[in-house]
């Protein structure tokens, strides 16, 4: 210090601030103690390659750039300024770099290091051998004290530092449970919200049970009514067919009758001069004085007999059609209770996937439209 930076050396010695003071726990820690990582790394690597000197560069370095401060520092100012600020300006990678290229520049030769560590042992041992014991033990002292009031500040920076974590770590633990109470507020309402859901769902639940129960029994009653319905049409199908069976029985005995009233009028004389063999009437100019009592009273009986086979012949053809009416308005029947049912289960599909949606939060399904009932014909 006394060749390279002789103002800061005079200064140190006018203040009384000696190297082991501040440079002690640079060398016995490889500046670890208080300097950043990143330029405690770039010291390590100069040192494996340049050796232990590297730590002279280093210290000389630091004591170069901060040279201006330490100018104008009392003896307390100092010390606080290399415990504190010092350490602080390097915690920038580009300020250690630059940092480390300036002490590489310092030049400090092995030999005069040499000289200087024989010189001081030499300086040492004199001084031990005339120093009075009273003085020594007052420097000793007096470095003590140095020590203790470096210590107790740094206690007092380690106190501050304790205090400043305790009221961050306070704060933090203050907003930690005031999330917590929100968080557990909402976890309530959400429970709540639960229970209200699962609530409705067993209501929904029974109700669709419910529903199912009634379709089921309008399913069966319309089952029972088309089987009914069924049976009463194929009844009615089979009076028809024996109606239609009867009616062509009638009509062939009907034809077989006139057929053998023919053959007799044919054969009789005087019918045979008034039809003709296909049945026609002849108008022929006969009094009534030549027409005999047989002859109009067998006249009668057969306009008698075919009166009634044409009235017993409409009773039938009237009752056939009434026959198919019935059975057409049994169709008819049979297609609504169809469209009805096909309705129940449409709408019981969509009431069930409605209020499953609905369960679930969803909008719910429209319900179908109904098929509309066919027409009935005419």
């Amino acid at each position: 210090m006394k060749e390279q930076l002789p103002e800061l050396h005079s200064h140190f010695c006018d203040l009384n601030l000696e190297a082991h003071m501040y440079a002690s726990q640079w060398f016995l820690t490889l500046f670890t103690a208080k300097f950043p990582l990143c330029m405690v790394f770039h010291i390590i690597d100069l040192l494996l390659c340049e050796g232990l000197n590297i730590i002279f560069h280093v210290a000389l370095a630091l004591l170069k750039t901060s040279k201006e401060d330490l100018l104008q520092a009392d003896f307390e100012g100092a010390l606080k300024f290399f415990r504190v600020q010092l350490p602080k300006r390097y915690r920038a990678e580009e300020n250690a770099r630059r940092l480390m290229e300036q002490a590489c520049n310092i030049k400090v030769p092995t030999k005069k290091l040499k000289k200087y560590e024989k010189e001081y042992q030499t300086m040492r041992e004199s001084q031990l051998q005339q120093e009075d014991p009273m003085d020594r033990y007052k420097r000793e002292n007096r470095r003590l004290q140095e020590a203790s009031m470096r210590l107790e500040q740094e206690n007092d920076d380690l106190a501050h530092e304790l205090v400043t974590s305790k009221i961050a770590l306070r704060n933090d633990l203050d907003q930690a449970e005031d999330k917590a109470d929100v968080l557990n507020k909402e976890l309530l309402l959400t429970k709540q919200r639960l229970v209200e859901t699962e609530e409705e769902k067993r209501k929904q639940e029974e109700e669709t049970a419910q529903l199912k129960e009634v379709f089921r029994k309008q399913l069966e009653k319309a089952e029972y009514e088309i089987k009914k319905t069924t049976a009463i049409i194929a009844e009615y199908k089979q009076i028809c067919s024996q109606l239609s069976t009867r009616l062509e029985k009638q009509q062939a005995a009907s034809k077989e009758e006139l057929e053998a009233v023919k053959g007799k009028m044919m054969a009789c004389k005087h019918c045979s001069d008034i039809f003709s063999k296909e049945g026609a009437v002849k108008l022929a100019a006969i009094s009534r004085e030549d027409q005999g009592i047989e002859t109009d009273d067998e006249k009668d009986s057969l306009k008698k007999q075919l009166r009634e086979m044409e009235l017993e012949l409409a009773q039938t053809k009237l009752q056939l059609v009434e026959a198919k009416c019935k059975i057409q308005e049994l169709e008819h029947q049979r297609g609504a209770l169809m469209n009805e049912i096909q309705a129940a289960k449409n709408s019981w599909f969509s009431k069930t996937l409605n209020s499953i949606k609905t369960a679930t939060g969803t909008q719910p399904l429209q319900p179908p439209q109904a098929t509309q009932p066919p027409k009935e014909s005419t």
